[in-house]
């Protein structure tokens, strides 16, 4: 599974994947071509960046060139998903980056999730599955026809499972560290 998995991501293909959140449409982070097909599947403007996995502060470190204590401290002590927003990202498909020059970014608390972005050996775009507006699915179940239909690869695991809440959203500003989602 893994390697069809792989293979999909690197023919820019789109995923539908189990994260350590919620079920997130994903694709190449780098991939400017892959990251359009995921706006389209949810119908969402361009504008509204999107939130990128990492599998370490390593791989964070390649696409963020300043990473504040504060949020490096944040990273090693955070038993919940935590994703931050950093300054001036570099590497990453245009398209993902917020018109401010802001990214999202997690390092997912998730086997499956480590195990992928290490083995792709890029970043992966984690996006909640729904069409833009619509509530976002606890479930597998709770997913609609139309991301089912529209996604390349659907990823057969853990499709019981039924998310507790999306992460906790942080933002670097100089050297603060703000909530923006709890």
């Amino acid at each position: 599974m893994l390697n069809q998995i792989l293979d999909n991501l690197r023919q820019g293909n789109t995923i539908l994947y189990p994260t350590d959140t919620v079920w997130g449409l994903g694709c190449d982070a780098t991939n400017e071509e892959a990251v359009k097909k995921i706006y389209k599947i949810k119908n969402r403007k361009e504008s509204k960046s999107l939130i990128i996995l990492v599998d370490s502060i390593e791989m964070l470190q390649n696409h963020v060139g300043n990473i504040p204590e504060k949020a490096l401290k944040i990273l090693k002590e955070t038993k919940k998903p935590t994703t931050i927003i950093y300054n001036n990202p570099i590497r990453l498909a245009p398209n993902t980056i917020a018109s401010d020059n802001t990214i999202a970014i997690r390092i997912p608390q998730d086997e499956f999730c480590i195990q992928l972005i290490k083995e792709f050996g890029k970043p992966i775009v984690s996006t909640s599955a729904n069409v833009s507006g619509e509530p976002t699915p606890k479930s597998f179940s709770e997913i609609s026809q139309a991301i089912l239909k529209n996604v390349d690869y659907v990823v057969n695991l853990h499709q019981e499972k039924v998310a507790e809440k999306s992460s906790t959203i942080l933002k670097v500003e100089g050297e603060a560290i703000i909530v923006i989602r709890e």
